[in-house]
């Protein structure tokens, strides 16, 4: 993803509420896993916007978004645990946009995630 425009507002809030303790990749991880966690009203809707290798996700697919996964499986990237087909995955939170009815808290936190994404940010 390209670099965008920075947003002060956004980059308060993830070096003072998601990441302000944390001394290496590890905890940056577990900073945004848990301020997700927190953030993210579960279940909710979703919509791909971005097709990925590491899923089964089309764009334009709506998924109903269950829980975080697994802390283990979040330690390069934020993942999310779907209902796909039957049976439960995990999937990046990058490749999601929550749909119309979702509430503003868990918006903003996944905009804050992709926001991070863009930038280039890395654990």
């Amino acid at each position: 993803m390209t670099k965008g425009m920075k947003d002060p507002e956004r980059e308060d809030r993830i070096t003072e509420e998601i990441i302000v303790d944390a001394y290496g990749p590890e905890e940056q991880a577990m900073g945004w896993y848990y301020y997700l966690e927190d953030k993210l009203q579960f279940p909710f809707l979703a919509k791909c916007v971005a097709e990925r290798a590491v899923s089964p996700l089309r764009k334009g697919d709506e998924v109903e978004v269950l829980k975080m996964a697994l802390e283990d499986e979040c330690a390069r990237e934020m993942f999310v645990s779907i209902r796909w087909k039957k049976r439960r995955l995990a999937v990046p939170l990058s490749q999601l946009k929550p749909v119309a009815k979702t509430d503003e808290v868990t918006k903003q936190a996944i905009e804050d995630w992709h926001y991070w994404v863009s930038q280039g940010y890395e654990f």
